[in-house]
């Protein structure tokens, strides 16, 4: 029975990783082919799209299905759906500001199930603008510390981004994210490339100018409404001002 039971949980673990997996890929496409909308289907007149583009290769999303993506967003193919991004703000536990954006085409449907994931999980909605000013827009680029076998420093990084407009320079563990404005993204994506150097992601992020540090109760309660909120097809990105110590996260698991 044991090891049936174990089977019996691996089906279901796996199911899980396959569910959040297909739905990392719909968000994936969906943000390439409103990039293609937005500014035509050529990666190379299109950063938006290229970076777009970069991030779900990263992510494995099959070529196929990307550039199905590009057809339908520049016009080249029928069935695009029409996209609006959303941005709600609201307050999670112990009072920590979070920012959802979402890119839908029902902006019903989106606006019902982050408000039932906020009631739900100890959070609520804020009105526009009460949370925004919390954060400030800026481009991230993130670049793993081993590239090709060789181990990446921090000094290194910065001297290659440090003209293309980046600000700093922060120590992840197994990457670094390069910070500039977000008008700079483009540039310090480009020298990260021109110096050799693969990179993860680029993209514009929301960055909280100050943060809130949580304890462990608290931080299951807010990972728990993050978790709940990217849950959500419509749920592009969650950003919020909260800061958890290594001992947390260690302990939060």
């Amino acid at each position: 029975m044991s090891g049936h039971s174990k089977w019996a949980t691996t089906k279901h673990k796996k199911a899980l990783v396959d569910a959040k997996r297909g739905k990392l890929f719909a968000k994936l496409i969906k943000n390439v082919e409103v990039a293609a909308r937005t500014g035509g289907g050529d990666p190379a007149g299109n950063p938006t799209l290229y970076d777009a583009i970069q991030k779900a290769k990263k992510a494995s999303v099959p070529n196929d299905n990307i550039e199905r993506a590009v057809k339908r967003g520049s016009g080249a193919e029928a069935g695009a759906a029409e996209y609006q991004t959303i941005m709600y703000e609201g307050y999670g536990p112990n009072g920590v500001a979070v920012l959802v954006e979402c890119l839908t085409d029902n902006r019903n449907r989106a606006t019902s199930e982050v408000r039932t994931a906020m009631n739900r999980n100890g959070g609520s909605m804020a009105d526009p603008g009460s949370v925004s000013y919390l954060f400030d827009r800026k481009g991230v680029v993130v670049v793993p510390r081993q590239q090709d076998g060789s181990e990446l420093t921090e000094d290194d990084l910065l001297e290659a981004v440090l003209e293309a407009g980046a600000d700093e320079v922060e120590d992840l563990g197994e990457s670094f994210a390069v910070r500039s404005e977000a008008s700079d993204l483009v540039a310090v994506r480009k020298a990260v490339q021109a110096a050799g150097l693969d990179y993860e992601s680029a993209e514009s992020s929301f960055i909280p100018s100050v943060t809130v540090p949580l304890d462990e109760d608290t931080a299951r309660k807010i990972f728990r409404l993050i978790d709940t909120l990217e849950d959500s097809e419509d749920v592009q990105n969650v950003f919020a001002n909260f800061e958890v110590s290594d001992e947390v996260m260690e302990a939060v698991g």
